[in-house]
């Protein structure tokens, strides 16, 4: 088998040399942003093939002032009807100087989401504006039928909070050709909401779902889930809460910090998505986040799940329950998933079923210590960890026009999380630290004979120190360091030999402090600083990087192409430099 391995790897690189004229960033804007204060991030935009694209305008400068959904007629691009290569969301969005609160912002189409993310706040001198783009071609199945969608961004306009956002959205389409063929996609996509048009649906405990009972054709072959679970409400800043039992000790919010999404089909588990820490522009201390946002704070990334060992299951023509919720939910979270299916072309009838699937009766139960104590004067001091580490394997076999393929997913998933206090008459401090990982192989296998692997290490690192310190006079400030980080590593792989791998690594280091007079009335901030670092390498040669720093909130570095060859950066067209999936899509020849 070797042989044809070999042979089959050296046909794909050549395919692939044959396709780099296509790759490359989409045009940036020629003026450095260095001076502003203006939203500045240093995450790549999608990459794209050459040619010009096909446009279709979803809507343009809507107004954002109340609770009401825009709503938008689509239809696919007339004259560029597809197959397409690549398929982009570009929006762009900007709030009016003023008060607001940072609000959550989706886009759907069918019932599907097309974008999550939240908003930028504003000042009272600063407007700010900010484009985000998404990698949609995966979802090219829905694009290619009219439908309806809508754009929500819930908003509370009055005397006090009158900031007004506004946002454009369109969909740009990449015809094949010779150098940009067609990407796989799946054949047909999901929701798992109800709304017909599209809406999340709110998760306030453990026990609730987002499901949906589908009935699906009976050559399901491959079968993806793209999961959103955004925290709201006293679920916000979930990663300081505490486990009940220690919140009057440590001042801090009760229903512990252990957070993640369960998947399951007809009530058994199917899968794990980690849960992001994402953390929006109002939170904490909003000075931390002008004018670089956390994290993904404005573009959230969907985490993908590998369903195809139930391939089999999915076929067999009866009607199936596919469900998320969120273990620790503690009110509330505001979830969405899409269910992407790719088909046997060759095959009417797919029959199969799960052969072992060791998630089932591992309970998502992390385990509490504590350390903190409270002396006689009322001092506290000591950590509580939060820990949970699953290792589970799920197989499953589909009979198809290729014969009998199994599937087995295998993956490790945990949370590790530890809490520092340090309260006493004239401070508090909390110190969290807190690691949320997932590493998963998946494998497909025909007689023996392993003919496709794909290996996926996310990580998302959080550390926090929120340390306030009491005057005499009954002033106090608010001192915050934050870091964040995104890093995802994948690698496709025949017979054993890397096929393709890239690494992702977006990283934000941010620190303020505020001040408040004895009436706990905001008086200015100190010390406001911030950097971003985004980084993608793949075995292709692609490379980005991208670093930005400010000052007071204003920007005063932007360095692009740094440490990449020739001081410029380069990424193939089909591949996802963002951190967005790209296991059910794949690279081209793969």
């Amino acid at each position: 088998m070797l042989p044809k391995a070999f042979a089959y790897r050296g046909l794909v690189f050549i395919g692939l040399s044959f396709m780099f004229a296509g790759g490359a960033f989409a045009a940036s804007a020629a003026s450095s942003p260095v001076g502003s204060s203006n939203v500045t991030v240093a995450d790549p935009s999608v990459p794209r093939p050459s040619g010009k694209p096909c446009v279709v305008q979803l809507f343009s400068n809507d107004t954002f002032d109340d609770y009401a959904t825009r709503p938008f007629s689509y239809a696919p691009p007339a004259g560029c009807h597809g197959p397409w290569a690549k398929v982009v969301l570009t929006a762009d969005f900007s709030v009016t100087a003023g008060t607001q609160y940072d609000r959550t912002a989706t886009i759907w189409l069918g019932g599907v989401n097309l974008y999550f993310g939240t908003t930028q706040e504003p000042s009272t001198t600063l407007a700010p504006s900010w484009h985000v783009e998404r990698d949609l071609t995966d979802y090219s199945a829905l694009l290619r039928q009219a439908g309806q969608g809508q754009a929500i961004i819930g908003n509370t306009v009055n005397s006090t909070y009158n900031g007004v956002i506004h946002g454009s959205a369109q969909l740009l389409f990449y015809p094949a050709s010779i150098f940009a063929p067609p990407a796989q996609v799946a054949d047909a996509v999901y929701p798992l909401g109800s709304d017909p048009v599209g809406s999340t649906v709110t998760l306030t405990t453990s026990a609730d779902q987002l499901s949906k009972t589908l009935s699906l054709p009976r050559n399901v072959e491959r079968a993806y889930l793209d999961v959103f679970a955004q925290s709201q409400f006293d679920d916000e800043f979930w990663y300081t809460c505490v486990p009940n039992q220690y919140a009057a000790e440590a001042e801090e919010c009760g229903g512990g910090n252990f957070r993640e999404a369960e998947i399951s089909i007809d009530g058994q588990p199917a899968g794990v998505a980690p849960v992001y820490p994402w953390i929006y522009t109002g939170g904490i201390d909003p000075f931390l986040w002008e004018p670089t946002p956390g994290v993904q704070t404005l573009n959230f990334m969907p985490y993908r799940v590998d369903l195809t060992p139930f391939a089999g299951v999915l076929s067999n023509g009866a009607s199936h329950q596919v469900a998320v919720s969120v273990a620790g939910a503690n009110n509330y979270f505001s979830a969405t998933a899409s269910l992407l299916v790719y088909l046997d072309p060759h095959a009417k009838q797919i029959s199969g079923q799960i052969e072992r699937n060791t998630l089932v009766g591992q309970a998502p139960l992390p385990t509490i210590g504590s350390t903190l104590t409270t002396d006689a004067s009322g001092d506290v001091t000591g950590n509580i960890s939060t820990d949970l580490t699953r290792h589970f394997v799920i197989e499953g076999y589909a009979d198809t026009s290729h014969g009998r393929v199994h599937s087995q997913v295998e993956a490790t998933v945990g949370f590790a999380d530890t809490q520092g206090f340090a309260i006493n008459a004239s401070s508090y401090e909390q110190v969290t630290s807190q690691l949320t990982s997932a590493d998963s192989d998946s494998q497909s296998s025909v007689g023996g004979f392993v003919t496709n692997e794909y290996r996926e290490h996310v990580r998302y690192p959080l550390h926090l120190d929120v340390n306030e310190q009491f005057a005499a006079d009954g002033s106090f400030t608010l001192a915050t360091t934050t870091h964040q980080g995104y890093e995802k590593n994948d690698e496709h792989l025949l017979a054993g030999f890397t096929l393709y791998s890239a690494k992702v690594n977006n990283q934000v280091d941010s620190a303020d402090t505020l001040d408040f007079d004895a009436n706990e009335n905001f008086t200015g901030h100190s010390g406001a600083k911030s950097a971003q670092t985004f980084t993608f390498h793949d075995s292709l040669g692609g490379c980005y990087r991208s670093d930005v720093a400010s000052i007071n909130n204003v920007v005063t570095r932007y360095d692009r192409g740094a440490g990449c060859p020739g001081g410029s950066n380069h990424a193939f067209w089909f591949t996802h430099p963002d951190g967005s999936p790209d296991n059910g899509n794949g690279i081209p020849g793969l």
